[in-house]
């Protein structure tokens, strides 16, 4: 086992004990206080009673913030980067939307916006609680690991160059059968075609899109194996994803999925961090900043497509871009990343004494898992998209292709689509349910198990369920892990007990 992975063994163990969590709880109010005493400096707009929920939400969500920031979990421990992303999700992302008053377009707002954002925060304050209460129930019936899952090399490398050569090809079909990567690119970037050029495309993309991460894979786990160091240098390392990027783009990220070349990369760096060589947190913060970036370009091309490499020519055109394309970084940020906006003014429809509204009852969490039948084979139930739509313009304003929401709801949004705004709370049981089983494989797994492969996709999607709803996590969780997952386990030489 070489060094570089011994150290990263430690951080795992000793995350659930280190530290005095008080210490944790008096940084997160203080850091919360004073992001608030900022906001309240920069407007009058936060003398509202809906500061007091964000600011208890945020502290509590806060302390595996800090935990996190301070060194005390390790840096894919779901739990710590859920509470990094949660603290801007439940507690920084409401703040934003009110002081630069960002709200949902063509929609007629609730008079007082802040009343409901306070209704929501509310809401995920007591859904923050119920996520901790799981967390205590679980780890004290969590149980141990004993088994270890062994790759065969030579089957692994033949199946994973198999699964090269299948990807590829079908791939190239995508392309052939748009009239080249340019065509491609006009029908991934119209909204129209997407939904209908690109529609019986789904489940290729499920297969084609899997190239990059099986090579990747494929490169982890020789590297993993050598002694040599040179396959741990930085040098190697960062023309490696930047290989990897590439791959990403040109499989997948040219139908304007910002999501899956970001998701790729954040898997990338995870298998690098338990494989090869631990990654600091200031090399994360690094990479943080690359993705912002990027998902900010890439929205530009999402929208405009090739016209979007004006911003490259002349860097003076990015406002036009932002204007024509309505992507800017508060959309970024609270329209890609939060969901502040969406979840209060759902609650607000769904709470007003003249709704008519009607509860799904479970069937967007049946259409999710139904995305995965072939149209050919049976006829597709309406997804999320006819809830979602009803819910913002009211009954009977879903029509198919032509008008529908494409808003995310997120967990509790998408909860209250269902069953109403009490669902909201009561969904943090699944998103409490889901970090834990993750974390239990970071404390239970040692370096070189098979599942470790697949570990840092998974805790990706134990925070970003906060945002995202199930049809989403189902589709993009099958098409990422499927392939790769089927090449793993047709390359198991033992599963024995470690």
């Amino acid at each position: 086992m070489d060094r570089a992975i011994q150290n990263a063994v430690p951080v795992h163990q000793a995350s659930r004990a280190s530290g005095r969590p008080i210490d944790s709880f008096v940084i997160s109010v203080y850091v919360c206080a004073l992001t608030l005493a900022i906001f309240v400096a920069l407007s009058d707009q936060f003398w509202h009673w809906f500061v007091i929920p964000v600011l208890m939400a945020g502290v509590l969500i806060g302390i595996d913030a800090v935990d996190w920031a301070r060194g005390k979990m390790d840096l894919f421990d779901p739990i710590g980067l859920s509470g990094a992303f949660g603290w801007f999700f439940f507690f920084f992302a409401p703040l934003l939307t009110v002081v630069i008053n960002y709200w949902l377009i063509y929609v007629d707002p609730p008079a007082e916006r802040r009343d409901w954002l306070g209704w929501m925060a509310l809401l995920n304050l007591l859904g923050l609680m119920i996520y901790r209460g799981v967390r205590l129930i679980y780890f004290q019936r969590e149980r141990s690991i004993h088994t270890f899952w062994e790759i065969d090399q030579k089957r692994f490398y033949v199946l994973g160059a198999l699964g090269l050569a299948v990807t590829a090809f079908l791939q190239i079909y995508v392309y052939l059968s748009m009239g080249g990567i340019q065509g491609f690119i006009q029908e991934a970037t119209d909204q129209r075609a997407i939904r209908l050029s690109l529609q019986g495309f789904g489940q290729i993309f499920m297969v084609s899109e899997s190239f990059p991460i099986i090579a990747l894979m494929m490169f982890i786990v020789y590297a993993h194996h050598q002694k040599s160091p040179v396959y741990r240098s930085w040098l190697v390392i960062c023309i490696v994803l930047l290989i990897y990027f590439g791959l990403k783009l040109f499989f997948g990220g040219l139908r304007g999925s910002r999501n899956n070349t970001i998701w790729g990369l954040f898997w990338a760096v995870g298998l690098i961090h338990f494989w090869l060589r631990h990654v600091t947190r200031k090399v994360a913060l690094i990479g943080l900043g690359f993705l912002i970036a990027f998902m900010y370009v890439y929205g530009f091309y999402k929208n405009a497509g090739l016209d979007a490499l004006r911003l490259f020519e002349d860097p003076s055109v990015r406002v036009e871009l932002e204007r024509e394309t309505r992507r800017d970084l508060p959309t970024l940020l609270l329209g890609d990343l939060g969901r502040s906006d969406v979840q209060a003014f759902v609650l607000y429809q769904l709470a007003r004494p003249d709704s008519d509204y009607d509860y799904a009852f479970g069937r967007t969490y049946v259409a999710a898992f139904a995305v995965l039948i072939p149209r050919s084979l049976v006829e597709r139930m309406p997804s999320k998209t006819l809830e979602g739509t009803e819910a913002l313009y009211g009954k009977g304003s879903y029509i198919p292709v032509d008008f529908e929401a494409s808003q995310l709801y997120g967990i509790a949004g998408e909860a209250m689509l269902n069953f109403g705004f009490a669902a909201a709370p009561v969904s943090f049981i699944f998103f409490g349910l889901a970090n834990c089983s993750v974390r239990r494989w970071l404390f239970g797994l040692t370096p070189g198990d098979a599942r470790l492969l697949f570990y840092p996709f998974l805790a990706l999607f134990c925070f970003y369920m906060l945002a995202c709803d199930l049809e989403n996590l189902v589709f993009d969780i099958i098409k990422n892990v499927a392939v790769p997952l089927a090449i793993t386990l047709l390359s198991l030489s033992s599963v024995h007990r470690g």
